[in-house]
């Protein structure tokens, strides 16, 4: 039998429960894939507690890579042994688990490269930071960014890749510990919001200019002093809503602060594209295959402590990128 990680109601860690499964044979089109890790992001508490509604009882978990063990019929560019990973959102759910049925279409082939357990600790993270450096907007050399949550695992990925593009990055951090993770990962400089007024420092840092873009995880606590952080014409990216979902707000506030943009980008519309999902592969595995960006794994868990595991996420004991090792 399989195990999976389950939940029958929203709320808090408590609700997850991990189970026996049978997992059965692949259809048409599917693979099963035994796991060898599996990755935990912030997004999945989104779902456990309701912020993201699917239907009653489910799985969690968007992201893990391992082995595939069983091929269904059409299934041509896959073979068994092939090393897989994947990440989406919907059509991913229920990575928690030791083995699973998921279509063909989802999977990622492997790089020698690449382990198994850093594929689960990036593929999501890495299709994230890719996404924002890439595609969200045209970046020049010498440019400045805020980035909250820059001890985190995307915030890490993000800040080594700023740094390749020529850009200079303002990580925001809980704790001086934090700020010299974020530090060592290519922040030029940190900014402890526990104590340190974040729109205030980034003038000053800026030379009261602002920055060009803010990537904002954080949401509810930090939205108004990232507005305040930007440069004329900036643009507010928010990525996640850590602290709580962005109340709702009067669009003129935007202009009053300098004709700003915003954008609520989501990692599955910027992978629908298959040939667009490739290029974004590629580029992240060449980076850190080639040990441009370092991919550091700070937590591991077993499955069976999926509970656990949430709790340290949402009290924001974790720096880098947590996994579950099957």
């Amino acid at each position: 039998m399989a195990k999976v990680v389950k939940f029958y109601a929203t709320g808090g860690p408590e609700v997850l429960r991990f189970e026996d499964v049978e997992v059965g044979e692949p259809g048409p089109g599917e693979v099963r894939v035994r796991h060898a890790a599996v990755g935990l992001n912030f997004a999945d508490t989104y779902f456990r507690g309701g912020t993201y509604t699917v239907p009653l009882p489910s799985g969690i978990g968007n992201e893990a890579a391992g082995v595939v063990e069983a091929i269904g019929a059409g299934v041509t560019d896959l073979a068994v042994g092939d090393r897989v990973t994947y990440t989406g959102f919907i059509n991913t759910l229920g990575a928690y688990s030791t083995e699973r049925l998921i279509s063909a279409a989802l999977l990622i082939k492997l790089p020698e490269a690449i382990a198994c357990e850093t594929a689960a600790a990036m593929t999501m993270r890495g299709l994230s930071a890719a996404y924002l450096v890439r595609r969200i907007y045209p970046f020049k050399a010498g440019e400045t960014v805020l980035l909250h949550a820059a001890a985190g695992g995307v915030g890490m990925i993000v800040s080594q890749w700023a740094k390749l593009l020529g850009l200079t990055v303002i990580g925001t951090v809980s704790t001086d510990a934090k700020a010299e993770v974020a530090r060592a990962h290519g922040c030029d400089h940190t900014i402890n919001y526990s104590h340190e007024d974040v729109a205030k420092r980034v003038r000053e840092l800026t030379n009261g200019v602002g920055v060009s873009v803010v990537f904002d995880s954080v949401g509810k606590v930090t939205f108004m002093s990232s507005l305040d952080s930007l440069k004329r014409r900036g643009l507010m990216v928010c990525v996640g809503t850590a602290s709580g979902t962005i109340p709702p707000f009067d669009p003129q506030i935007l202009a009053r602060k300098g004709s700003l943009y915003l954008t609520r980008p989501g990692l599955a519309d910027y992978i629908a594209d298959p040939a667009e999902k490739a290029e974004l592969v590629d580029e992240l595995f060449g980076h850190v295959a080639a040990g441009r960006i370092r991919i550091e794994i700070k937590q591991r868990y077993d499955l069976q402590d999926a509970v656990q595991a949430h709790r340290d996420l949402e009290s924001r004991k974790t720096t880098g990128s947590s996994i579950f090792v099957i």
